[in-house]
């Protein structure tokens, strides 16, 4: 079979139709279509005409041709918009009715917002009909796509001057007329700064709003609010102040989000707190009748926590806040101690000569002073008490519980309590004050809570060891005339200062409770010791009650040998049957009103005694003896008269048995003036006592220290021995040398050869 072989066809290449290709022809079709697009006449055009006229010029390689082609029809319409819809309406400014530039600026920035949408939504177009070119071309050359190129085009004819200028005049005259109160459209504003938004300059390192825009909007609020601040503090009160502040950092923050670049928002913030607040804090806070003060005075929490809010968002607003709270505390406290301790001239128990009418002379007793002056002691505690309560509700309410502004009101009220030199014993006299018996009007839940508040006072106190002395004394006469409120609240006052001074603190006041509970069965023992050996009279004579203490005495050292018993009859009491005409009444007083009572046994029924033979007979000290006289003559009960009748005792006063005293009661306790402030004297007394004390324990201290370190240098020492001590006193560091000195000659320590050091000696 014979195969014919198979011969390749020949392709021809296809015939070519139709005319050759024109650049020129094309451009010029193209062009004329863009300018009817850009005239918003393009319903009769073919977009795929149009694609395929770009599309042949850059197959043929003439992209360069059509871009910058393009680029000059973009620019063309671009400077005709100008022409036509900008510079029109360019804002005058030769009107000065700010309404009327307000609206200029409106319109203008309107004009510009729509040559804008006019300008890319054109480019849009245009972009699609150039969409090859982009993929190839600009690639090639590297230049920008031809939407890009747009907004590098709208930057140069439009973002020029004087449009420039007229630009960021026109949105700052906006924003100066709303900062005026006024009401403007936000639209027209926002879109400009859109537009600046969008335009970048510096190959793009930079928007136009950050380079043109937001350097004058700055500059030109820091010289506005420079302004309204001293306008402000001028003009208003410190609340209002605060409230237009605060308004005007709304403000601006919602002009920042509603219009303006969020990256504005921070310096334009920091401006504000510059010249509204840092520039004027002091001031502020320290006007009269309007300042901190008064407005914690009035309660006025609302503006007060605004107060805070503002002046916690600059570096120095704390810090002038603390400062003020501590000057007002300090201010506060003086005003206390002014109102509260201004009568306050001598001592308690002094005698006070002045002239009758006619004319002798006489002495008066200070009875009522010492308790007016005991009044006036609580009412500085009551008083301090409230201050800390006032600015305590402030802090939690109004500076949202600031730990800073809690240390510098705790700085401030113990320097507040530390310059009344006596705290410590008027702290201790109004918790004495709050755990008696019979005080009126209070449950056993305030009284809690007074003495919780009491405690917190307490802790500022700087010489705790002060304070022990006075409530030992205070809680001795407490317990031994039996006007505790209950042994559960003693304890749990000492339970309260064991927590806040630790077990040595309370060691001595606890060992009390167990002397009175020895004391009692004592007592019971010494009652069935005298049932079983002897009949004891009633206690009517001096003499008997000398009888009763020594059997009394006999009978305690039989029961514990190497004791000593001492009698403080200021601090006794006693119960004594008195017969008056009517009946027999028991009596319970204090020992020094039993002796006083006894020198009217066996006298007749008007016998009288004078002050001074009374006084003699006694031997009792004038102060004792006026305030147990006051109690029997001139208070409720009175067992004695007093001639002439009155509340004050004097010197040439007459006292007489009074037998005609009645009662529905058959046994009546006699009270005195127990608390009182301590006088002159005995306040000197009391801080002898005490600097003995402090010896005592500072050198205690040393010893302790050195026996468990063995070797010390000199300023080590101090300050071991200042922390150690500092729950209870701050010690002098001269008196720390001077202890340190006497131990070295006791031999319990020896200075080193370098001077500086010391060693123990065991």
């Amino acid at each position: 079979m014979n195969t014919a072989r198979r011969v390749k066809p020949k392709i021809k290449p296809p015939r070519k139709h139709g005319a050759t290709f024109s650049a020129e022809g094309t451009w010029t079709e193209l062009a004329k279509n863009i300018r009817q697009i850009q005239k918003h006449d393009a319903s009769t055009l073919s977009f795929e005409e149009n694609y395929r006229f770009a599309y042949n010029m850059v197959l043929h390689k003439k992209g360069k041709m059509l871009y910058e082609g393009v680029k000059e029809l973009v620019a063309e319409n671009l400077d005709q918009l100008a022409d036509e819809k900008i510079i029109p309406v360019f804002p005058t400014g030769s009107n000065d009715d700010s309404m009327h530039r307000s609206q200029e600026s409106d319109v203008f920035l309107k004009a510009l917002r729509r040559v804008w949408d006019d300008h890319t939504g054109n480019m849009v177009k245009l972009g699609q009909i150039l969409k090859y070119m982009d993929r190839v071309h600009t690639k090639t050359e590297k230049v920008p796509v031809i939407e890009e190129a747009g907004l590098q085009l709208f930057l140069k004819h439009i973002i020029r001057p004087p449009i420039q200028q007229h630009i960021c005049t026109a949105i700052l005259n906006q924003v100066r007329f709303e900062r005026d109160g006024s009401s403007i459209n936000r639209s027209p504003v926002k879109g400009c700064v859109d537009v600046l938004l969008s335009l970048e300059v510096d190959d793009g390192s930079m928007t136009v709003y950050k380079r043109d825009l937001e350097p004058a909007f700055l500059k030109e609020s820091e010289a506005f609010y420079k302004v309204e601040g001293v306008k402000l503090l001028e003009t208003c009160d410190a609340p209002e102040f605060l409230r237009r502040v605060e308004a005007r950092f709304e403000n601006e923050d919602s002009r920042t989000h509603h219009y303006l670049a969020r990256q504005t928002a921070s310096s334009l913030r920091q401006i504000l707190k510059d010249n509204l607040l840092t520039r004027h804090l002091s001031d502020v806070i320290s006007l009269p009748n309007s300042g901190l003060d008064n407005m914690i005075d009035t309660d006025n929490l609302d503006d007060l926590a605004r107060l805070y809010r503002l002046f916690i968002m600059v570096p120095t607003g704390l810090s002038t806040l603390k400062r003020t709270i501590k000057d007002s505390v300090a201010r506060r406290g003086i005003e206390i101690i002014r109102t509260s301790l201004g009568v306050e001239g001598g001592d308690v128990d002094s005698v006070v000569e002045e002239e009758d009418k006619k004319g002798r002379r006489k002495v008066r007793s200070t009875a009522n002073a010492a308790i007016q002056k005991l009044e006036l002691a609580l009412k500085w505690v009551q008083d301090v008490l409230d201050l800390r309560d006032k600015f305590v509700a402030v802090w939690a309410h109004a500076f949202g519980k600031d730990r800073e502004v809690e240390g510098a009101l705790n700085e401030a009220f113990q320097a507040l309590v530390d310059s009344n030199e006596k705290s410590p014993e008027y702290i201790s006299l109004f918790i004495d004050e709050n755990l008696k018996k019979g005080l009126k009007g209070k449950t056993d839940a305030e009284v809690e809570v007074i003495l919780d508040k009491t405690i917190t006072v307490f802790r500022f106190l700087t010489d705790k060891d002060v304070f022990e002395r006075y409530y030992k004394g205070h809680l001795a006469k407490r317990l031994l005339h039996g006007r505790s409120i209950s042994d559960d609240a003693e304890r749990g006052m000492l339970a309260k200062l064991k927590v806040e001074c630790g077990f040595q603190f309370t060691q001595k006041l606890e060992g009390m409770f167990h002397d009175m509970k020895i004391s009692a069965e004592t007592m019971e023992a010494y009652k069935t010791h005298l049932a079983s050996t002897t009949t004891v009279a009633p206690c009517t004579f001096t003499s008997e009650m000398v009888k009763t203490c020594k059997s009394f005495e006999q009978f305690y050292l039989s029961r514990h040998s190497g004791r000593r018993l001492t009698w403080l009859p200021s601090h006794g009491n006693a119960d004594v049957r008195v017969t008056f005409d009517a009946s027999k009444i028991e009596l319970n007083v204090s020992t020094y009103a039993l002796v006083i009572l006894l020198q009217f046994q066996g006298l007749v029924s008007d016998a009288v005694l004078s002050y001074s033979e009374l006084c003699d007979a006694t031997n009792i000290a004038e102060s004792e003896l006026q305030r147990n006289l006051q109690s029997l003559a001139c208070a409720k009960y009175k067992i004695l008269k007093k001639h002439p009748p009155g509340r004050d005792i004097d010197k040439d006063d007459f006292f007489s048995f009074n037998a005609s005293f009645t009662s529905n009661m058959r046994k009546i306790k006699i009270g005195t003036v127990v608390s009182r402030v301590e006088s002159g004297e005995e306040r000197r007394e009391t801080r002898d006592r005490i600097d003995e004390e402090r010896r005592h324990q500072t050198e205690a201290c040393i010893v302790r220290i050195m026996k468990d370190r063995k070797h010390m240098t000199h300023n080590h020492l101090i300050n071991e021995v200042t922390r150690q001590l500092a729950g209870r006193f701050h010690p002098d560091p001269l008196n720390i040398k001077k202890r340190i000195e006497g131990l070295i000659e006791r031999e319990y320590l020896e200075r080193c050869e370098d001077r500086k050091s010391y060693n123990y000696c065991a």
